[in-house]
């Protein structure tokens, strides 16, 4: 071992619980000699009150003890601390027993008596695990405090309310299905939710139902067996599988099959399932958060949406107001943002002016918080000063509210012109909302949405460039 292993195990200490002296010594000689701090308990009482006072971040514990049992003392610690590896020493006359106690959470056993390689491999391994466990918890905690509510950025009514909601519903089974304009941050509050109840420990799939075909969708949903299609060369669990005792996130319910529709519709009943071409049902146990930006009951009276799965879904609905009716958020958001990128892109930006940030107040952000973080990214690539000023906004934000740029006219002219303008803004709002609200409903199929408005392709796409929209800039809209 080299002396700078050596430096990096001396802040690590093993505790060894153990009868026998010969086998205590030997131990401390062994893990000594590979730089660890090495703790020494010569009977189960004993090695258990250290234990529990969290000494040790390794712990070797002997099976067969007089006083209390290894088995017993590794009860006790995982209960205490799971994540702490805990490596039985066993005679060979009690493997079986050590095997079992791997069953209760031991990271594995050394049959006595032991070689030095042995011994120091498996504790290796064992901190090693530890130090996995310690990264995935840290990530889980840092995610955890990322979604935490308090952490989500809203101080209008609006989205207060939104936290009270999710606080009430957060810790219940209850199926929750959240209502919002695209952009809106419909996932992060899922999130919030999933991260705040008691699965949280569990995973949280998300899945886009728009962005897959029916077939495509079924198969990630619930998986498939070998052979159930052309290309199915092996059996593929679903994300319900993958999920279990977790959260599902659907974004964009409105946009499934019937088929798959009555499929979900027995998750959220029976909660089971059976994957595409296979005869048997599963059983599963997740919670399901669905969102949408369209108007569910009205997709069901136009027989559109089933009716049951509706209500199934509708238990606990959840409204996400778009920025234009929180203003009051724009700009903690705008300058949260400016904090992240600022760090990412390392630039030296300060902030924003006064005149820049009432331009920001005065937009109606068509695609909501996502339009705003992407404007803001924006800024930080191209602005080169140390303040954004208005001048860095005219490519960026073009449809501000014409009381904000145009004055009461003084005689006839004034009028006549500024008749033109209003006009030829008003249009200009209109000609872009109608680009984009057809684009959205193909699906950014550009020639769909010629054919569906009436256009040929040419000008449509003529149409799209006057106004600067991008088939790659969707998510801004």
């Amino acid at each position: 071992m080299s002396m700078l292993d050596k430096k990096i195990n001396e802040n690590t200490a093993v505790l060894v619980i153990d009868d026998e002296l010969v086998v205590r010594n030997s131990c401390r000689k062994i893990l000594a000699e590979e730089g660890y701090k090495v703790i020494l308990a010569e009977n189960g009482r004993e090695g258990l009150e250290k234990a529990q006072m969290g000494i040790g971040d390794v712990i070797l514990v002997d099976l067969k003890m007089p006083d209390i049992s290894g088995m017993e003392v590794l009860k006790a610690i995982k209960l205490k601390f799971p994540h702490k590896p805990v490596i039985i020493i066993t005679g060979y006359s009690t493997v079986s027993s050590a095997v079992e106690a791997m069953k209760l959470g031991a990271f594995d056993y050394v049959p006595k008596p032991f070689t030095p390689d042995e011994l120091s491999l498996t504790v290796h391994k064992a901190l090693e695990k530890k130090k996995l466990l310690d990264e995935v918890d840290f990530l889980r905690k840092e995610l955890y405090e990322k979604y935490k509510i308090k952490n989500i950025i809203g101080k209008s009514d609006g989205m207060q309310e939104v936290f009270r909601l999710v606080n009430k519903v957060a810790d219940t089974d209850s199926t929750v299905l959240i209502y919002g304009e695209s952009g809106t941050g419909k996932e992060i509050i899922a999130k919030a939710i999933h991260l705040q109840s008691h699965r949280q420990n569990n995973r949280f799939v998300a899945i886009d139902c728009s962005a897959l075909s029916p077939t495509l969708l079924e198969s990630e949903l619930f998986g498939h067996v070998k052979g159930a299609f052309t290309g199915a060369l092996s059996t593929k669990p679903g994300i319900f599988e993958i999920a279990n005792n977790g959260t599902v996130f659907l974004d964009e319910i409105s946009n499934i099959s019937p088929e798959i529709q009555a499929k979900l519709l027995r998750v959220i009943e029976e909660r089971e399932f059976k994957p595409v071409g296979s005869s048997e049902m599963k059983r599963i146990d997740i919670r399901i958060i669905s969102a949408t930006n369209k108007d569910l009951k009205l997709l069901v009276k136009k027989n559109v949406f089933r009716e049951d799965l509706f209500y199934r879904l509708n238990v606990f609905p959840l409204f996400l107001p778009p920025l234009r009716e929180r203003k009051v958020d724009i700009p903690l958001l705008a300058t949260h943002f400016l904090k992240l990128f600022r760090k990412e892109l390392n630039k030296q930006i300060e902030g924003f002016s006064d005149e820049a940030m009432n331009l920001f107040m005065n937009y109606h952000w068509p695609g909501n918080v996502r339009e705003l973080k992407n404007t803001v990214e924006r800024l930080l690539i191209t602005v080169e000063g140390d303040i954004i000023k208005p001048e860095h906004l005219s490519d960026i934000i073009k449809k501000q509210d014409i009381k904000e740029d145009l004055s009461i006219p003084k005689d006839k002219n004034e009028l006549i012109n500024l008749k033109k303008k209003i006009k030829h803004q008003a249009i200009a709002e209109i000609e872009n909302k109608f680009l984009i609200e057809s684009l959205k409903r193909n699906n950014w199929n550009v020639s769909r949405a010629a054919r569906e408005t009436g256009f040929q392709r040419t000008n449509f796409h003529a149409l799209m460039r006057k106004y600067k929209i991008k088939v790659s800039d969707k998510e801004s809209f």
